[in-house]
């Protein structure tokens, strides 16, 4: 694992590209991005993150859908909703998060901000290298504490202790945790610095980790995480996963054909530009 100033020019540049105000219309963390108060912002970036499947446009649709059950005011509806405010959203699905796994989301939620007022507490655990990786699995376990879990559920909510990527909960911690004033991610929560989180590893940056030589593990799992993660580390130590936006945003490209002159090839670390 060596230093690559090419590679360092690439992340940067792309970086710079995608880290913008702009990015934020077409992507998710709109939908969280439309509240004011913390809670709001956090149940909503939550929810929205859990559901992050398929294209972009259908998640957004489904985030909003989610927003308009418990009427555009999501802390207020956990907080004091009733069991009959919760029959609108049988009408509600995505992908294969159904009915049973939004009832419990609702009542998981309501448990928990009645108790604590910001779900960042759920995701400490400890500091150093390792934080992250604990507090997803110190999450892991809290979110199913309830002795009703359904079985079923668990695949919305995965842990490192299964060896998961993790993928969407690390986009929502990203979310929540960096603030570099461009107007993107969320930066809410300062008991985990930016320097600890992890890279979400989604298909978009797998393809373009491996051909930059971030990412040589054939298993996308926890493992290959740490990987790229590690490799980013190399080239901003304080701040690693802000190149999320360089390899997501270029995977989206180069799945349209529009590599804006950049071609990659797989041989070793190496890679050329033009």
């Amino acid at each position: 694992m060596t230093y690559d100033p090419r590679i360092h020019e690439l992340l940067e540049k792309y970086t710079s590209r995608y880290n913008q105000a702009g990015f934020v219309e077409g992507d998710p963390i709109s939908v969280p991005r439309m509240f004011t108060l913390k809670q709001d912002i956090e149940i909503a970036a939550f929810w929205t993150s859990v559901i992050t499947w398929g294209r972009r446009s259908s998640i957004i649709q489904s985030a909003k859908k989610l927003m308009q059950l418990m009427d555009h005011a999501p802390y207020d509806f956990i907080m004091n909703h009733e069991e009959k405010d919760r029959i609108p959203f049988t009408a509600f699905k995505h992908r294969t998060f159904m009915y049973d796994d939004t009832l419990y989301f609702l009542e998981f939620l309501q448990q928990y901000f009645r108790q604590n007022d910001t779900l960042e507490t759920a995701f400490l655990a400890g500091a150093g290298p390792d934080a992250v990786k604990n507090g997803l699995s110190a999450f892991h376990q809290r979110f199913f504490s309830l002795e009703f879990a359904p079985q079923r559920t668990r695949k919305h909510i995965p842990t490192p202790d299964r060896k998961s990527a993790c993928k969407r909960l690390n986009m929502f911690l990203r979310w929540m945790v960096r603030n570099d004033q461009n107007g993107v991610d969320l930066g809410l929560w300062k008991k985990i610095s930016p320097s600890q989180l992890m890279i979400p590893l989604d298909v978009h940056v797998e393809r373009i980790g491996r051909n930059l030589g971030l990412l040589t593990r054939k298993q996308v799992d926890w493992l290959a995480v740490e990987e790229v993660t590690a490799h980013l580390r190399l080239y901003d130590p304080d701040d690693p996963v802000k190149y999320d936006f360089a390899l997501f945003g270029f995977g989206v490209m180069e799945g349209k054909g529009q590599l804006d002159n950049l071609k990659i090839w797989k041989f070793g670390n190496g890679f050329e530009s033009v």
